[in-house]
């Protein structure tokens, strides 16, 4: 019993002694913000020490792991609906959502020229255009918005090949599977002018990107630390080298 009590009195003191522990914050985040909040991850870790873990995905399909318990404590959607939706349903924390940044989608094709992507698009001679899936990809829907105002839903219908999220759809371009496709604007800034059609913005709504805490991170400090490092000029300049204008902060 003596000796039990002296190793654990030579464990807490060895503990008294060591450097706080950094944390390690889950994030959902949405594919397209992939390539951003990766360097965001590195930029909040140098500044912070604690690190963030992501696991990228359609908006739609995270928001159902959320729904469903998944253990993540923040969450970056694509759209501004599912974090509202995720405080209105119990899963997140109020007073917390702000937009991060707001989106663009374009038109992508390293196959054909796009400096008018509206007259490749109603010229119509392509076999497969990629869109991800607009029921749970924010930039599917925005896709598909624009294929309606242009009045082409129904001539493409038959061509469109469906990514289960924007990382998909771009992967189908990039594999020949697809001649042109619609993506997000960060994931092919550093393509050649004539391969990226960008969209006129009033041929969608607006992508507001919205983020939450969840409140599997409503104790943890790191992961509110994080999501204020969004709000940041550091955090602010990385987002806008990816194409996006960054968000309100509120």
């Amino acid at each position: 019993m003596r000796r039990t009590i002296l190793l654990l009195a030579v464990s807490l003191s060895v503990l008294a002694g060591a450097p706080a522990f950094a944390a390690d914050v889950s994030a959902a985040v949405a594919a397209n913000f992939t390539k951003p909040a990766e360097e965001l991850g590195a930029a909040f870790t140098a500044q912070s020490g604690d690190s963030v873990t992501f696991s990228f995905g359609a908006s739609g399909a995270l928001y159902t792991q959320i729904s469903q318990g998944a253990p993540f404590e923040v969450f970056l959607s694509a759209d501004d609906k599912r974090p509202a939706q995720a405080v209105k349903e119990g899963f997140g924390v109020d007073g917390t959502v702000f937009t991060y940044a707001v989106g663009k989608v374009v038109l992508y094709s390293p196959l054909l020229d796009l400096t008018d992507g509206a007259a490749v698009l109603k010229a119509n001679a392509f076999q497969h255009l990629s869109v991800a899936d607009p029921k749970t990809a924010p930039y599917g829907a925005a896709a598909m918005e624009t294929l309606d105002k242009l009045g082409l839903t129904e001539a493409l219908s038959g061509k469109i090949v469906t990514g289960e999220n924007i990382s998909q759809a771009l992967q189908f371009i990039d594999s020949a599977n697809a001649e042109l496709g619609f993506v997000a604007l960060s994931q092919v800034i550093d393509k050649p002018g004539r391969e990226v059609w960008h969209v006129p913005a009033e041929d969608y709504t607006p992508i507001l990107q919205d983020a939450v805490l969840l409140k599997p991170g409503e104790t943890d400090p790191a992961a509110a630390a994080f999501l204020e490092f969004l709000k940041s000029d550091e955090a602010r300049a990385i987002i806008e080298k990816y194409g996006y204008e960054v968000g309100s902060g509120q």
